[in-house]
């Protein structure tokens, strides 16, 4: 690659990278806690179902793991309305999804916004 495309293709990424970050500046943020009886299995569902995912709203997520028990998960979804992250923890098609992944009991779910300064 030459110097020129190697900073084009630095400028478009981090064009991009400035376009996600403003796409849910002031959306909402989703955390779902849940116990899951196999991480593994758990992880192998949850990236299948990221399609689902951005059908439903999702712009970003993450994945996090206790320190101390790996089968307890928080995973947290940006969306660029509240509306669109209530419909997304109401929707049956998430119910089944976790369901079948693993999830044990009710996760605890909990929807922010930005704080004003």
């Amino acid at each position: 690659m030459t110097m020129k495309t190697l900073m084009i293709a630095g400028v478009i990424a981090l064009a991009s990278i400035g376009a996600a970050g403003t796409a849910f500046a002031d959306g909402a943020r989703l955390f779902a806690r849940h116990e899951v009886t196999d991480y593994a299995a758990w992880r192998k569902a949850f990236d299948a179902f990221a399609p689902a995912q951005k059908k439903l709203g999702v712009v970003a997520s993450s994945v996090y793991q206790s320190a101390d028990d790996a089968n307890d998960v928080t995973v947290v979804h940006d969306f660029r309305s509240v509306e669109q992250a209530k419909a997304f923890a109401a929707s049956p098609e998430l119910r089944a999804a976790m369901e079948k992944a693993g999830v044990k009991g009710a996760p605890q779910v909990w929807i922010t916004i930005k704080s004003a300064k």
